[in-house]
């Protein structure tokens, strides 16, 4: 019960930041599933993991840098919602940990390209996790692109245990769009990396195009506001 209610009061305070300090836009292209489902997307700040918590009324799970599970008091609230880490090294354990999510019916969130995007644009090239997650669970994938204005992205330090320091890019005020796309499922053999391969870039191309429409959204919505 402590969980759930923390994990509730959070989110409201994440929507409240995104009304008031953001010039927040969310659009689903599609109504989503009751099951379970696997959101995938773009990082373009290390803001994202919290918003994209917006997406759904119920709760999901994050995948998130295991450093941040080092920071102190953050790192508690982390684990206490149930956030997933992901270690440098053993990605697998924290595909494994979103597999159980998934089967206890919670939807899970990943970060495709693994680390923040290019603070010059563009998009990382897609890692295998999501895939490899999709095709072993049979979870509908829902791509979601994000867009912000880049340059306003601020890189702040911070200590994670042990005392060693560790830079961020978060995204604290101005326009911040996310498209939510299709679910689509996948199938085929999670042990075929040449189709794990495949399968990565097609989800991939997905969250782009997506990115895209929030980026001419977001570019809309400008050029209107400067001719009132």
């Amino acid at each position: 019960m402590f969980q759930e209610f923390l994990y509730m009061t959070s989110r409201a305070l994440i929507r409240t930041f995104a009304q008031v300090m953001l010039r927040f836009d969310i659009q689903r292209n599609s109504s989503l599933p009751a099951s379970p489902m696997i959101f995938v997307a773009n990082h373009p700040s290390a803001t994202d993991p919290f918003l994209i918590h917006m997406i759904l009324r119920k709760q999901m799970n994050v995948l998130i840098t295991a450093k941040a599970f080092s920071v102190p008091v953050f790192g508690w609230f982390l684990r206490k919602v149930q956030e997933i880490p992901v270690p440098l090294e053993q990605g697998s354990a924290a595909l494994e940990q979103a597999r159980r999510h998934l089967e206890m019916g919670r939807s899970v969130a990943i970060f495709i390209e693994g680390h923040i995007s290019p603070p010059e644009g563009g998009f990382l090239p897609p890692r295998s996790g999501a895939a490899r997650l999709a095709l072993s669970t049979g979870c509908p994938v829902v791509p979601v692109g994000i867009s912000l204005h880049r340059e306003r992205c601020r890189s702040i330090r911070s200590s994670i245990a042990g005392g060693v320091p560790s830079e961020a890019r978060w995204y604290l005020r101005g326009p911040y769009a996310i498209t939510v796309g299709l679910p689509t499922q996948y199938e085929g053999d999670v042990e075929n990396r040449e189709h794990v391969r495949r399968t990565s870039e097609t989800i991939m191309e997905g969250i782009r195009a997506l990115a895209h429409e929030s980026e001419r959204r977001m570019h809309r919505r400008k050029l209107a506001s400067s001719l009132l």
